[in-house]
């Protein structure tokens, strides 16, 4: 029991830095979207990538992809890349995977919503504002289906 508190004890999380990597923004069908009516159908697709830097150092990446179909017309697509440096010490390997691939996204996810916010008002379109997402469920999701996969013979997805 003591182990665990001197463990415990070392861990260190620190941000050093968060920054947009990249962003796009098209809007393929302007001006003749802005002259119907405004129902727009939104999907939102997530992704995160994370690389080591250094001794204890990573990039976390958060991909944000947001296409808003009007009719069978695209709007827009909007993509963010939003990165982070996050430095990582005395966390098992169990432990490094739920900080990487959950905690870290969810520090990044605010940052990325009102990069693609602002995008989207300087597109000439109404605001969107992205709800909040469950990285924890996603990390979940995403582990289950890699083991279910790995049961099956399938190679092992990186978060």
């Amino acid at each position: 029991m003591a182990e665990n508190e001197q463990a415990q004890g070392e861990r260190q999380f620190a941000i050093q830095r968060i920054y947009t990597k990249d962003v796009s923004f098209e809007s393929p069908n302007a001006p003749d979207i802005f002259r119907g009516e405004w129902k727009p159908q939104n999907e939102l697709n997530l992704n995160t990538k994370v690389t080591k830097i250094g001794d204890n150092a990573y990039e976390v990446i958060l991909s944000v992809t947001v296409t808003a179909k009007s009719g069978d017309k695209t709007a827009f697509i909007v993509e963010v890349h939003q990165g982070g440096i996050f430095s990582l010490g005395g966390f098992t390997e169990q432990e490094l995977g739920p900080m990487l691939g959950a905690y870290c996204p969810n520090m990044l996810f605010p940052y990325a919503r009102e990069v693609v916010s602002d995008l989207v008002t300087k597109g000439s379109f109404p605001q969107l504002v992205l709800q909040h997402v469950s990285f924890e469920a996603l990390y979940a999701q995403q582990q289950q289906q890699a083991a279910a996969e790995g049961e099956a013979g399938g190679a092992p997805r990186q978060h």
